[in-house]
């Protein structure tokens, strides 16, 4: 197979949480540029029905789904719509996620839950349950998303909450990868550097970017690269990997 055919997700049938917008909408538009049906899920039902849109107008199928991924009984159900509408899911990425910034000594127990239950819980709750059905399947690429967060604590920012949270997540990771390796099944995750999305772009400052060695934040684009590589046949010996995507910020 030629290696730039590696690249392609034709026939592949892909979901993406958290795809209204920011780095969802950008890998979402990447996969169905490179040939795979996509679902796109998110709280933002009408965010996710416009990315959805979009996406068909590269000639694939794609549909929109209303779900809180902290929910079990909301992620079961976006696991069978989506089976229902695609037949099976090849390719997943959980990128649905929340951060409060806040001194720990005035974060609430309950904020504390919520962060946790949202990005850690909730990516192992839809990581679980795509990977039955790709366990079953003997084959499927996961991929999680973390941050540079989970390295590093970027800029002394009061996060403790996300920062422990996506560290989670690598590491539950690496203990997937292991798991579902005999079945074929990839688990993957990446981790941003500061990036700048709609919800992001007002509490960017300009020393994140200064203190970037590459002199500048990301953009939702950036990401793509990374995601379409874990998710495509070029990296079927690639598992239990974290790919930093982060300007070079946690060389420092």
């Amino acid at each position: 197979m030629n290696i730039i055919d590696k690249f392609r997700l034709d026939g592949k049938k892909a979901y993406v949480t958290g795809g209204a917008r920011g780095i969802g909408k950008s890998v979402a538009l990447a996969f169905a540029q490179a040939g795979a049906d996509v679902a796109v899920v998110d709280l933002d039902l009408d965010g996710a029905e416009k990315t959805a849109d979009e996406i068909k107008s590269y000639g694939v199928k794609s549909i929109a789904v209303k779900a809180d991924i902290s929910k079990p009984e909301d992620v079961d159900k976006m696991i069978k719509e989506i089976v229902n509408a695609f037949g099976t899911i090849d390719v997943a990425f959980n990128n649905a996620g929340i951060c409060i910034n806040k001194n720990v000594e005035d974060m609430s127990l309950e904020e504390w839950r919520k962060v946790i239950d949202v990005n850690l819980t909730g990516t192992y709750m839809t990581t679980k349950a795509v990977g039955l059905i790709m366990v079953k399947n003997r084959k499927g690429s996961i991929i999680n998303t973390a941050s540079m967060a989970a390295h590093i604590i970027p800029d002394a920012q009061n996060h403790c909450a996300y920062s422990a949270s996506k560290a989670g997540i690598i590491q539950m990771t690496k203990a997937l990868a292991m798991e579902w390796a005999p079945y074929n099944v990839r688990v993957n995750c990446i981790s941003p550097g500061y990036t700048a999305t709609e919800l992001t772009k007002d509490v960017i400052k300009p020393r994140w970017a200064e203190r970037t060695p590459m002199k500048r934040v990301a953009t939702p684009e950036d990401m793509q690269g990374a995601a379409l590589y874990l998710a495509s046949d070029a990296s079927l010996y690639t598992t239990g990997t974290d790919i930093l995507v982060d300007g070079g910020y946690c060389c420092w």
